[in-house]
């Protein structure tokens, strides 16, 4: 679902969130060219602890670490 042609949102009703759910909503942010995402789980007794807010190409990412070139 994509809200207010900005954020994309990822509902899921789930266990546990896996690494996996993160990917493919970090996936969709990059196919579509957004900047924020929130994966949100309904299968949790407090809705605020299903909540997770994923940031595309954030400055500090993992993401943009791996794409740097390492200085030899």
């Amino acid at each position: 679902m994509v809200v207010e042609d900005e954020i994309i949102v990822e509902i899921k009703a789930i266990e546990t969130l896996l690494p996996i759910h993160d990917a493919q909503l970090l996936s969709y942010l990059r196919l579509t060219k957004k900047r924020v995402g929130l994966l949100m789980n309904f299968h949790v007794p407090v809705l605020k602890n299903g909540l997770k807010r994923i940031v595309n190409e954030f400055p500090d990412s993992e993401w943009e670490k791996r794409q740097a070139p390492q200085a030899e």
